[in-house]
């Protein structure tokens, strides 16, 4: 005698689509599943209607979409006859059982991970808690919703149900309360909140149209948004919620990023360095907050760095300082690192400063570069002052850090006519007179140091460039990221691809997220190369990622 089965809700799934197959969903089919539609609908809180049609999502779960042409093909039936149950699958979307892409106007759904395994479990399907959340937490949920609007899996008006529903749940947060104080129009604070996420979650402050254009379903919609906010007439702008970028001195009314202001108003309790009021004229880097990296040059490098961090241990720092004024000798020092992208310029900069227990105030020099006249020299002018202040203020001297400093170090403008030449010029002038009486440690970085001015390389006391490493470094790089290796086959990777540490670095990212994804493969030198071969795009070892 055969043993029945113990009905749960993949077996009520199973016999509902077993009756269902080509019935056109008849009375008759109705009748013959009617045990099981029960089940499944009194287990899902759903009717009887929502419960067959989440039967056949269920069913065909294994597509990556399931449109409704697959679903009339079971059926045997027209679509025309299946539209009739389009308000069932509404209420099924709405409850998070199914997903639905409305790209170009066709309808594709999915069944989430989430349900499939509810089901598995024989589990009511439950939408997760989200009230009580960090705003961390906050705005990682508000990502996961902006990537299912991206991804035509959410209408607007559904995201905008979501959005609401996390920012309802959480109202507790400073930011949620902030925000509601603005008394935005539903559409604008969706805005508002889109930049936000962009800002925390992608510490974007260049936004441009192209990043916010999946907001919107109506094209005329989206076209007056676009003609407000370049025109300056949009709300968020005329209130100092937003501002426009600059380039060369000049508005770019096609680039957005949020203003301090509003920074400091929402995202206080996010406690992001990158809020420090001060951001214009430097960013402060901890020396106990850098991660510590092992380094490999060549020889004459590391001779030259092993000078530089002597002269920065604080005992000598000190003792060098008193002598240099002694003999009448300014005490400022002034390196500048140069060489190709990727050698380790930046990373040996932090190094240096945490083996010898100085903070760094990093320059943004994009930001120091102001689109009213004479805001660039007093933004530069205040970086030397806050430096000074910070000499003074602390025990051991910071390092005042000029990265990526081509802008500023670059030849200057002869007989200077536009505006934005003139500015430049000014720019470099006051840096010029700052490095005279300098009484600190400034680096600078760049990649460029062949169009830098004469009158910037003689003030310069340390000069290193920093070249490819050689094959023996090499070798270390990949042992040092990549301890899996052997060390013929760090020869062989070493001997083959004459990468700098940024390129290995980015290879071997590559590689452990590979493993992660994967599992170990099997020949890893096989694997390596394959990475290392798209590294070096047509050919040319240009790709600039990892260590500067």
């Amino acid at each position: 005698m055969a043993t029945r089965r113990k009905m749960d809700l993949l077996t009520a799934v199973e016999q509902i689509m077993d009756k269902a197959t080509g019935t056109r969903l008849s009375s008759e089919f109705y009748r013959k599943a009617d045990k099981y539609i029960k089940y499944l609908s009194e287990r899902l809180e759903l009717t009887k209607e929502q419960s067959v049609m989440m039967a056949l999502f269920i069913d065909n779960s294994h597509r990556v979409y399931i449109t409704i042409e697959d679903i009339c093909n079971v059926l045997c039936c027209k679509t025309a006859m299946f539209i009739r149950y389009m308000a069932e699958i509404d209420v099924l979307e709405k409850r998070e059982l199914v997903r639905c892409c409305r790209e170009h106007g066709c309808f594709k759904y999915r069944v989430p991970n989430d349900v499939v395994d509810a089901f598995k479990n024989n589990k009511k399907y439950e939408p997760k808690d989200y009230t009580g959340l960090s705003c961390q937490e906050l705005f990682g949920q508000i990502e996961d919703v902006f990537e299912l609007r991206d991804d035509h899996l959410l209408t607007y008006d559904a995201m905008v149900e979501k959005i609401n529903h996390l920012l309802d749940s959480n109202s507790q947060l400073l930011y949620v309360q902030k925000l509601r104080s603005y008394k935005l129009s539903a559409d604008d604070e969706i805005l508002l909140i889109l930049f936000s996420h962009l800002f925390v979650n992608n510490n974007d402050d260049n936004i441009r149209f192209h990043d916010l254009s999946f907001l919107y379903d109506d094209k005329h919609i989206w076209n007056f948004v676009k003609s407000e906010m370049n025109g300056g007439d949009h709300i968020l702008l005329t209130e100092k919620m937003i501002e426009y970028n600059n380039s060369d001195g000049f508005v770019d009314r096609e680039s957005f990023r949020m203003t301090a202001n509003a920074k400091r108003e929402l995202f206080a309790e996010l406690n992001l360095s990158s809020l420090n009021q001060n951001k214009k004229r430097g960013d402060v880097i901890k020396s106990e907050e850098i991660t510590p990296k092992n380094l490999f040059y060549g020889e004459k490098i590391s001779s030259q760095i092993a000078e530089l961090g002597n002269l920065l241990d604080d005992e000598h720092y000190k003792q060098i300082c008193t002598r240099m004024k002694e003999k009448g000798f300014r005490c400022g020092f002034s390196c500048l690192f140069y060489g190709a992208p990727g050698t380790g310029k930046t990373e040996t900069v932090l190094q240096l400063a945490r083996q010898t227990r100085r903070d760094i105030l990093q320059v943004n020099i994009s930001q120091i570069k102001s689109m009213w006249v004479g805001e660039s020299e007093k933004n530069i002018k205040q970086v030397f002052d806050n430096y000074r202040a910070k000499v003074k203020e602390c025990a051991i001297a910071p390092i005042l850090l000029f990265n990526e400093a081509d802008a500023i170090i670059g030849t200057r403008q002869e007989g200077a006519e536009r505006a934005v030449d003139k500015m430049e010029n000014s720019i470099q002038n006051i840096i010029l007179q700052e490095m005279e009486t300098l009484d600190g440690i400034l680096i600078a970085t760049t990649n460029l140091a062949q169009n830098m001015d004469k009158a910037f390389e003689r003030r310069f006391l340390y000069k290193i460039k920093f070249e490819k490493p050689t094959v023996d470094a090499r070798m270390n790089m990949w042992h040092e990221m990549l301890p899996v290796l052997k060390e013929e086959e760090t020869r062989v990777l070493a001997s083959k691809y004459n990468f700098s540490g940024g390129q290995i670095e980015n290879i071997a990212r590559h590689y452990t997220i590979r493993n992660i994804l994967h599992g170990e493969a099997e020949n890893i030198v096989d694997v390596l190369s394959s990475y290392c071969d798209n590294e070096r795009l047509d050919n040319k070892e240009n790709c600039r990622i990892g260590f500067k």
